[in-house]
């Protein structure tokens, strides 16, 4: 059967990029759909180049000018990681015509050393775009919809997918990688087994920070196992024997593939001591699910890692939503020495929107105590809160804070 494609949110910003930039970038996680979004987009019109076979790659790296004038522009060339000699002869062909847009579309799953050289080398050039798994919205063909504070703004409604509970769990534990949510019968376990150890293989042991896999893995789970907590890397180093800097460098490695994000504290001249520590989110639930474990959807909201796994899920949420549109998104957390707290601080128009994650189907007031206080203390900077339910209503819980279902996300 051939695949379906599903529609993604970053489909207008790549054409937009591809009109006014000689090049474009489009990163992420292996598996996340960059190749068969710019050969959806661009098939027609752009010849596509995969850059990972051995001898593509050494036909590259031998001639880089040959190579270039056997496949001239417009084209795609995928995987750009394996053949970064390439760069400065691209830049070469750029500057000769730089005027015309969309020459070339390159796609790269490591962050690490290859934006490095893309920046170096083709800087005012490019465009550099990112393309994580599918956002829920996209998964249930909503590219195109609002976040519950911009609808708000704005003064309009969207249309609601209704998730049971046990539709949600299920959800979560495949997570939202295009391949599982175009292929519904396919095995999670297997699929997210093969998912992991081909990025083992393939993407971590060419970064030199990782000598020993095994160990990898070891803290990769573990980092699994403390998603949406404070993150304590020297107490983590010590229960896996290896040193605060290791644990720093292959924290660097997860983030540079796209796996997991930090998200940092937001402060402000308020008066109040805050916790310093940040927080570590996979980016993928699925993925999460699958490293701490979970095997069976009852146990992904009954287990001890239910709340972390809803609030993971959240954030990735509403990190793919800005993340497809071409934005930076700026996503924080607050929390006073006190214990108050609110899960996500996002800055959006002008105002910083607090946001917390909550497991039940059953929002009540006090819930949005962290949100009131948080409100408080930043006055006008705070913008109208958001409890993200498990359940499927949506009502006012105290003034200028509301319950949504995570399906609204």
């Amino acid at each position: 059967m051939a695949n379906r494609y599903i529609p993604r949110s970053l489909e207008s910003v790549l054409r937009r990029a591809a009109r006014q930039f000689p090049a474009v970038v489009l990163t992420g996680p292996r598996q996340s759909g960059k190749t068969t979004l710019l050969r959806h987009v661009f098939g027609s019109s752009h010849t596509y180049v995969s850059l990972e076979p051995p001898d593509v790659r050494a036909a590259a790296s031998a001639d880089p000018r040959g190579f270039l004038d056997f496949y001239p522009p417009p084209v795609i060339f995928d995987e750009i990681q394996y053949a970064p000699d390439l760069l400065p002869y691209i830049k070469e062909l750029i500057d000769e015509r730089r005027s015309r847009a969309g020459q070339f579309l390159l796609t790269g799953s490591q962050n690490l050393m290859m934006l490095e050289q893309v920046t170096e080398t083709l800087a005012g050039r490019t465009a550099i775009l990112r393309l994580l798994p599918l956002s829920q919205l996209e998964a249930t063909g909503r590219p195109r919809a609002r976040l519950p504070w911009e609808r708000r703004s704005k003064g309009g409604g969207e249309t609601t997918v209704h998730l049971k509970p046990r539709e949600l769990q299920r959800a979560f534990m495949r997570g939202w990688y295009p391949d599982l949510v175009a292929h519904p019968r396919r095995d999670t376990t297997l699929w997210h087994a093969s998912y992991v150890q081909t990025y083992l293989e393939r993407d971590v042991r060419t970064v030199r920070q990782v000598g020993d896999l095994a160990l990898f893995q070891n803290f990769l789970r573990a980092l699994a196992a403390r998603s949406a907590q404070l993150l304590n890397l020297s107490e983590l180093a010590r229960d896996l024997g290896v040193t605060a800097n290791t644990a720093k460098a292959w924290l660097s490695v997860l983030e540079a593939t796209f796996q997991v994000v930090v998200v940092r504290p937001y402060f402000a001249n308020i008066g109040k001591r805050l916790v310093k520590s940040p927080k570590v989110y996979f980016t993928d639930v699925g993925t999460l699910c699958y490293l701490v474990g979970l095997r069976d959807p009852e146990h992904v909201a009954a287990g001890p890692m239910g709340g972390a796994i809803f609030e993971t899920a959240v954030f990735s949420e509403i990190l793919k939503v800005l993340v497809h549109r071409g934005e930076d998104p700026q996503i924080y957390f607050w929390r006073t020495a006190a214990g108050r707290e609110v899960d996500f601080v996002i800055e959006a128009g002008g105002k910083l929107i607090p946001v917390e994650a909550k497991l039940s189907a059953t929002p009540r007031p006090p819930m949005a105590a962290g949100i009131a206080a948080f409100q408080r203390d930043l006055g006008e900077r705070a913008g109208h809160g958001y409890v993200v339910h498990s359940g499927d209503i949506r009502l006012p819980m105290r003034e200028r804070v509301t319950a949504i279902p995570f399906a609204e996300l």
